[in-house]
């Protein structure tokens, strides 16, 4: 079984950006609208994966990704999604023992900011860069399903978490 433990906190301020050891680029859509599981298609240059996750609230939740041809990631996100297509830059950033995933949203999603960290425990400590903020890691609206049906764009100003 696999199993994501995985934290999400918005920004206080770009100083994670000198720290940035890589990037990649994604296109991403979901091929389900089932509430149990999510069903997901993503591409980056030359590669591309379909991914299962369970849609548990919170840090910890069941998931399996498998590499699959570009070619049928393309068919899938023009043909087979339910959703519109997310993109965002991923950028890495290397924090004391654990390297952080910097989300940097486009198109309906632009102006959201998203840092992710993969932990090997859910009580497992991490370094707190002092660019990180609000944690919003049980707040159902950053999570990307969400956002492939209700872009950030679509958001009211007062719905957006503050800054601790």
């Amino acid at each position: 079984m696999a199993l994501e433990i995985e934290r999400k906190f918005l920004l206080r301020h770009d100083g994670w950006r000198s720290q940035v050891t890589g990037s990649v680029h994604y296109r991403q859509a979901y091929l389900n609208q089932e509430t149990d599981c999510s069903v997901r298609v993503r591409v980056s240059g030359d590669q591309a994966w379909l991914n299962l996750k369970g849609v548990t609230i919170g840090s910890a939740r069941l998931e399996f990704e498998y590499e699959i041809p570009v070619s049928d990631a393309h068919d899938m996100l023009n043909q087979l999604s339910k959703t519109p297509v997310v993109e965002k830059q991923r950028y890495f950033v290397r924090q004391g023992s654990h390297t952080w995933e910097i989300d940097v949203f486009e198109g309906e999603n632009a102006g959201l900011v998203v840092a992710e960290i993969e932990l090997d425990s859910v009580d497992e400590y991490f370094d707190r860069p002092d660019w990180l903020g609000v944690e919003v890691t049980r707040d159902v609206r950053y999570y990307n399903t969400h956002l492939a049906r209700h872009p950030f764009s679509q958001w009211e100003t007062s719905a957006i978490a503050p800054d601790p």
